[in-house]
C-alpha cells in the first residue's frame, strides 16, 4: 500500500509545491488539509480545488473559526495569556486548532505521516509536531523546508518546471500569519530592532494618532466568558470579530516587542490583536472585582505558565490541561460587565458591576457609612509585621 502524508496546506506557493516535492522525496501519496481559523483569503473551496490541481490526492478545508474562538481563544482570554506580559499568543492558538485537524484527517485517511511548511529555527515547527504527537503518537513528522531544503527559489523553480497553478509572484519583505484573533508581522527590515514599524505593515488597526472620536463598549461576562457586546447577545467568536473592527479602528492592540523563542533565540515581532487585549484588559478588571484576593495571586502565577506552555506548544500536555481546570475554577464567579472607552490605541475601564462583586462599598468608603472596625488596624499591624520586628532587632545589634 503506497504511504500517505497528510500536508497542513495554506493554499500559499510553498505549501503548493510542497504537494509534488514530498511526493517525489517520498513517494508517498499527499492529501492536503486546510484549516481556516479566521486568516482570510482566498475562498476555502478555491484552495481545496489548488490543491488537488497540484496533485493532492485528496484535499479537505474546515471551517473552524467557530471552534477557534470557543476552544482556544477563549481560555486565552480566561487566562488574561500574554507571553512575557505582552503577547496574546496568536499564532501559538491557532496551532493546536490546525493539528486537531491534521491528525483527524490522518487517521480517516490512514495516513502514517505528518507535513507542516515550517523552517527549523521558528516556534512553530514545535507546535505543530509536539501536538501531533501528543494526539497521534504514531504519526511521523516532515518538514520539506526543513528536511528536504525547499528554498523559496527551488520552490518557484519547481511551481514553473511543473507549471503549477499558483502565482510565483515576488515574495513579501515580510513573513505573516493571521487569524480572527490576530495578526503577526516579521522579517525585512523589521530584523532590525532599531528600525520602526512603518503604517504599511499594519491591516487589522488603524493608526492610534489619527484624531478621531472614542468609542464606549461594556462588555457583558459570564464565568468568565463574553457573552454580550452593548447588551447584544453575541458568541465569543461574534465578539471577536466585533471588537476587531471596534478597537481595531482605534488603533488598540498594536505590540512592537523581541521576545524570547522557544528555540533559543530573541526575535523582534510586531503584532496586532485589538479584540484579544480589549477582551483580556476586560476580563482582568472584572476579575479584579469578583475573586478573592489569595486566588487571584495565585492563578496570576498560573496565568504565567499557561502563557508559557501555549507558546511553547504543549496546548495538549497533563499540565496545560490541568491548569485549565483551576482557571475554570478561579473564573467561576467572574460575571458582570467592564464598561469601556476605547480610543487613540488605548482601551480603558471607566465603570465595572456585578451581582459576583467582593467590593463593599461600606467598607470602602471614608464618608459617613463606614463599617469598617479602624480600632482593630493598629494590633493587627503589630501581629503582621513581627517576625520582621524580631528579625530586625537580631540584625541590628
Amino acid at each position: 500500500m503506497t504511504e500517505r502524508v497528510v500536508l497542513a496546506y495554506s493554499g500559499g506557493l510553498d505549501t503548493s509545491v510542497a504537494i509534488g516535492w514530498i511526493a517525489e522525496q517520498t513517494g508517498a501519496e499527499v492529501i492536503a488539509v486546510a484549516v481556516d481559523v479566521g486568516q482570510g483569503g482566498e475562498d476555502l473551496e478555491v484552495i481545496r480545488e489548488r490543491a488537488l490541481a497540484c496533485g493532492a490526492v485528496e484535499a479537505e478545508v474546515v471551517d473552524a473559526k467557530y471552534e477557534f474562538a470557543e476552544e482556544y481563544c477563549l481560555p486565552a482570554i480566561k487566562a488574561n495569556a500574554l507571553y512575557m506580559d505582552r503577547y496574546p499568543l496568536v499564532s501559538a492558538l491557532s496551532r493546536p486548532a490546525i493539528v486537531k485537524h491534521l491528525v483527524a484527517a490522518a487517521d480517516k485517511h490512514h495516513a502514517g505521516v505528518v507535513a507542516h511548511g515550517c523552517t527549523g529555527k521558528g516556534n512553530d515547527q514545535v507546535r505543530f509536531e509536539a501536538g501531533i504527537s501528543a494526539l497521534g503518537p504514531g504519526l511521523k513528522c516532515i518538514a520539506p523546508v526543513r528536511d528536504y531544503a525547499m528554498t523559496r527559489d527551488k520552490a518557484i523553480a519547481f511551481c514553473e518546471e511543473k507549471n503549477l497553478p499558483i502565482a510565483t509572484t515576488k515574495k513579501s519583505p515580510y513573513s505573516i500569519d493571521q487569524n480572527v484573533f490576530g495578526r503577526a508581522v516579521e522579517t525585512g527590515f523589521l530584523e532590525n530592532i532599531w528600525n520602526a514599524p512603518v503604517e504599511d505593515i499594519y491591516a487589522y488597526t488603524e493608526n492610534p494618532a489619527t484624531p478621531r472620536e472614542a468609542d464606549e463598549v461594556v462588555i457583558s461576562f459570564k464565568e468568565g466568558v463574553p457573552v454580550a457586546l452593548d447588551g447584544e447577545p453575541v458568541t465569543v467568536l461574534q465578539a471577536i470579530q466585533r471588537l476587531n473592527r471596534r478597537a481595531g479602528a482605534q488603533g488598540i492592540g498594536r505590540i512592537d516587542m523581541v521576545e524570547d523563542r522557544l528555540v533559543g533565540i530573541k526575535s523582534r515581532e510586531v503584532y496586532e490583536a485589538p479584540s484579544a487585549i480589549a477582551l483580556i484588559t476586560a476580563h482582568q478588571e472584572l476579575e479584579n472585582v469578583t475573586v478573592e484576593r489569595e486566588l487571584a495571586r495565585y492563578k496570576r502565577q498560573v496565568e504565567q505558565r499557561w502563557g508559557e506552555l501555549v507558546y511553547d506548544g504543549l496546548w495538549f500536555s497533563p499540565l496545560k490541561r490541568a491548569l485549565d481546570g483551576f482557571i475554570d475554577e478561579a473564573d467561576q464567579h467572574v460575571t458582570g460587565d467592564i464598561r469601556m472607552t476605547l480610543h487613540a490605541g488605548r482601551a480603558v475601564v471607566t465603570g465595572r458591576r456585578s451581582e459576583q462583586s467582593l467590593y463593599d462599598f461600606n467598607l470602602a468608603t471614608y464618608d459617613s457609612g463606614d463599617t469598617f472596625d479602624q480600632s482593630k488596624a493598629q494590633g493587627f499591624i503589630e501581629i503582621f509585621g513581627l517576625s520582621s520586628k524580631i528579625a530586625a532587632k537580631r540584625d541590628l545589634s
